[in-house]
């Protein structure tokens, strides 16, 4: 596999944007891939158990689906959730987030862990209030800063992969 630089491995996620695809087949808990190669699997239970983040004045606006919100996320933030279950020695340089459906995006940790923002990128499980359906994404990634085709923002999260420098 070729690397993008000398640290991070080549992208390989992806899929075609086809409207309202069916919700991938999985139980509700994703896998956190370590930088040494470990996996740990979080449950929404674990989730759950976390600081819940709201955020509000979400927009999606994705291929085949027009502009739709404002949305207002509630979750954890995925700076916590790397905090948690990774050592607190372990350097990391960017998170893939990957859906059930192979789909992903590359995150680097200074957008992750910016201590300034106001909108934190999030796992997000409730939707206006109410929980997310499977067909919404049960857990998503929402990164409330993108404002365009919202490609960054991963239904179905069942992977978080760690890399490190």
């Amino acid at each position: 596999m070729k690397s993008n630089s000398d640290h991070e491995p080549a992208w390989r996620h992806g899929h075609a944007h086809e409207p309202n695809p069916a919700p991938p087949a999985q139980a509700s808990a994703l896998i956190i891939q370590k930088p040494n190669g470990l996996e740990v699997l979080v449950g929404l239970a674990d989730l759950h158990a976390l600081p819940t983040v709201q955020v509000n004045n979400c927009w999606i606006i994705s291929t085949g689906h027009g502009k739709s919100g404002p949305f207002t996320f509630a979750g954890t933030r995925l700076a916590d959730v790397l905090t948690t279950w990774l050592d607190a020695d372990t350097p990391w340089q960017s998170v893939d987030v990957i859906s059930a459906d192979g789909f992903g995006t590359r995150l680097v940790a200074a957008e992750v862990c910016d201590p300034a923002t106001l909108r934190p990128i999030l796992l997000a499980y409730r939707l206006d209030g109410a929980p997310l359906t499977r067909e919404q994404g049960l857990v998503r990634l929402i990164v409330p800063s993108e404002t365009d085709d919202a490609l960054r923002q991963v239904k179905w999260v069942g992977r978080i992969e760690v890399w490190s420098d």
